[in-house]
């Protein structure tokens, strides 16, 4: 799936990733290739990414995902 991380002054990161771990409003949830489209809340934590290239992580203070047609948009503060 391609992902694309922002945050208000910069890209954090855009890429593919096989995987994709988020801190949800309401818990931890993770994201795979073909996900559903879906729109979620997002607090302050960890965001973990599985990428061919291995494990990444960015520290976020809350935000919105959207995911749509096999691309994730993780908006972040």
């Amino acid at each position: 799936m391609h992902v694309e991380i922002l945050s208000p002054d910069k890209q954090l990161y855009e890429g593919e990733a096989q995987h994709l771990q988020l801190p949800g409003q309401d818990g931890s949830f993770g994201l795979l290739d073909n996900h559903a489209p879906m729109i979620a809340g997002l607090k302050e934590g960890i965001v973990k990414m599985r990428t061919q290239d291995g494990e990444q992580e960015y520290e976020i203070k809350g935000g919105v995902v959207e995911v749509l047609k096999n691309k994730v948009m993780v908006l972040a503060e």
